[in-house]
């Protein structure tokens, strides 16, 4: 839901995507740039999803990239590339380069797409931050 209402690097404000790490490593990354210095989250959770093997994702091809794709804040340019494959609706995900971790990748998910229902949660689970990661 904030992606759609705030958007973000992937997506215009207005439209939603469920943003998705490949990692527990690059998803505490993300999560850590995102937030204000010293508040530490106490309530995350870290889903597991399953996206099946039968589900084709479509990948972007980072040489093929705006110049700038990963400045924060970010440009239009990747905003445009997510907007078009929400609006086509032809794949239900997206795998993108991390703009925080470099030679990692994150998921994008089409939350309209008709094969939605075929992800499935594995395991859900309370994620605690280290305390050292947000004292700067």
């Amino acid at each position: 839901m904030g992606a759609r209402l705030a958007g973000g690097r992937w997506n215009s404000k207005g439209l939603g995507l469920v943003y998705v790490s490949s990692s527990r490593a690059l998803c505490m990354a993300e999560i850590a740039v995102h937030l204000p210095l010293g508040i530490i989250p106490q309530d995350y959770a870290l889903a597991q999803i399953l996206i099946p093997d039968s589900i084709i994702i479509d990948t972007i091809d980072i040489r093929k990239l705006p110049k700038g794709w990963n400045q924060f804040p970010f440009i239009t340019g990747t905003q445009k590339i997510g907007d078009k494959f929400i609006l086509e609706n032809k794949h239900l995900a997206l795998r993108v380069p991390s703009a925080v971790v470099q030679g990692d990748f994150n998921y994008l998910i089409n939350p309209l797409h008709t094969s939605i229902k075929k992800i499935k949660i594995q395991d859900t689970e309370p994620f605690t931050f280290d305390q050292r990661f947000f004292k700067r």
